[in-house]
């Protein structure tokens, strides 16, 4: 299993930190520094993940618990849906491109920093959203800060290709990943439900 680039700072200082006290005789200092590298290197852990070999599918974007399932516009068959998948400390942080396509507009809004799983969070919390257009849907991907993530990473911009499943970026400790799905996807998860980003198929695309 890889390590995200972006935690090597995040693991290598508390880990060198617990070297020079334990070389002083301060292990039981030392010891919770040990505990810090160790519990960073498990956050930006970064696991290899096999997308469904199907064009007509639509992946989840980040693991986590899917804490909404709603139409933007309520009792009209025609509304596009959002999907909000919450991811917690222990949740792997990578985000995925949840269709294969092109990225025709990636938009960083500053915000605030409620809990993610706020509804008002989607509206008003520090976010980049990324529109992916694919050959039979678009869909919007936002990565959404949390009230303790404050760091938003995104490894692609405008007129990037993506692959299902593929690597977009991540989103430091905890927050919340949505992807608002057009109205001709079929979504196949609930609110409860536990998906793993790039794997676990949330929509299917209907003729």
């Amino acid at each position: 299993m890889s390590i995200a680039r972006e935690g090597i700072a995040y693991i290598a200082i508390p880990a060198l930190t617990a070297g020079i006290l334990l070389a002083f005789g301060y292990w039981p200092i030392a010891l919770f520094f040990f505990f810090i590298a160790a519990f960073m290197l498990y956050f930006f852990r970064d696991p290899r993940r096999e997308p469904p070999a199907d064009s007509e599918v639509v992946v989840a974007p980040a693991d986590g618990r899917v804490t909404r399932v709603s139409t933007l516009v309520p009792g009209e068959e025609s509304s596009a849906t959002l999907v909000s998948i919450f991811l917690s400390p222990l949740d792997v942080h990578i985000n995925r491109s949840p269709i294969a396509g092109r990225i025709t507009s990636v938009s960083y809004t500053r915000g605030k920093f409620l809990m993610a799983t706020d509804e008002r969070a989607s509206l008003v919390n520090e976010q980049n959203a990324l529109t992916i257009e694919g050959d039979k849907i678009s869909v919007v991907c936002k990565q959404i800060a949390g009230i303790l993530a404050r760091r938003i990473v995104c490894w692609k911009q405008a007129g990037d290709q993506v692959a299902l499943g593929e690597r977009i970026g991540l989103i430091k400790f905890s927050s919340r990943t949505d992807v608002v799905l057009p109205a001709n996807v079929k979504v196949t998860v609930t609110e409860g439900m536990r998906v793993r980003g790039g794997t676990t198929i949330i929509g299917r695309i209907q003729r």
